[in-house]
């Protein structure tokens, strides 16, 4: 018996004030034996609870039994409402509506939708306007395997676009940015690696189980390290990608330059990823200093330029 379970029963019929048997065997996906169990359990620790019969009837806290809501101040029954509504809609599961539903009981009747106005407020979707939609799928069975503590086994395609076959012990799921990774040990590599789930590929739940390991948090704040190898470049840009520039760059680093056109000071680091995402810019933005960043950017469109150049696939 979960002490989970009957907390979540008496917040729900603290909400609710009357709820079937069959409802609330489906809510916790018990059956309706095992909630009758759980309702004489609650009784038995002095919460007046009660059963009645017929139509019409149910499960209810008799209701002289009053429990204290001012545990929360409304702007904090918000900030919790807010969090927990998004996280809802990101990770699906029972155990979310669930924690939602205990958490609206705390709320008094008179601030109600005061409350539910100021969560609403803010709105969380990560999900991507278009994307991978297998990042979904795999979330969820890794969900699992941290769930139920077993062994996952998948291709991965590293930051070097290189193939390896792995397999491992989820230990955390993360959320970094706009992507997810999993935090797990890895068996080929023999300790712990951050995968990203986007580069997973094949991804199966296998039936052997493992052993939960101690682990350290993983370091995800680069920004020391980006500093250092962090350069500034001049570009001039025109007026029509402005809102794709400021993704990456804040509006203090810009500054007009004639009639439809900027001047920004760009934050570069030089690697692959920063070189494809000036030239993803197109003819609407032009290198102007430093030099060599500038004859990188020319060999590499001359590069593209002999791939079309060559004819469809007979490189």
């Amino acid at each position: 018996m979960k002490i989970d379970r009957l907390v979540g029963i008496i917040m729900l019929l603290l909400e609710k004030e009357r709820v079937s048997a069959r409802e609330l065997a489906d809510l916790f996906e018990v059956s309706p034996r095992t909630i009758y169990r759980d309702i004489e359990a609650i009784g038995m620790a002095g919460v007046p609870v009660r059963a009645t019969a017929g139509t019409g009837g149910g499960i209810e806290i008799m209701p002289q039994y009053k429990l204290d809501k001012k545990v929360f101040s409304a702007d904090e029954l918000s900030a919790l409402l807010t969090g927990l509504t998004n996280l809802s809609g990101l990770v699906h599961g029972k155990e979310a509506d669930r924690a939602l539903a205990k958490l609206r009981s705390f709320v008094p009747p008179e601030q109600a939708r005061a409350v539910e106005f100021k969560a609403s407020q803010i709105l969380i979707d990560l999900n991507p306007w278009m994307g991978n939609g297998s990042v979904t799928r795999a979330l969820e069975l890794v969900k699992k395997s941290l769930q139920e503590s077993k062994v996952i086994s998948f291709s991965y395609i590293d930051g070097h676009s290189v193939r390896t076959e792995r397999t491992a012990e989820p230990c955390q799921l993360v959320l970094k940015g706009r992507s997810w990774y999993v935090l797990a040990f890895c068996r080929v590599r023999n300790g712990f690696r951050l995968f990203r789930l986007s580069r997973m590929t094949e991804l199966r739940l296998l039936e052997e189980r493992f052993t939960p390991r101690e682990y350290e948090k993983p370091v995800l704040d680069f920004e020391e390290t980006a500093g250092r190898m962090q350069v500034t470049i001049q570009l001039r840009i025109h007026e029509s990608i402005l809102d794709r520039v400021l993704e990456f760059c804040s509006y203090d680093r810009v500054a007009p330059d004639g009639e439809g056109y900027y001047r920004v000071a760009y934050p570069f680091i030089e690697r692959d990823y920063y070189y494809d995402m000036l030239l993803g810019f197109g003819d609407k933005c032009e290198c102007l200093s430093p030099p060599h960043v500038r004859a990188e950017l020319r060999r590499r469109a001359r590069s593209l330029l002999r791939l079309y150049e060559t004819g469809g696939g007979s490189a």
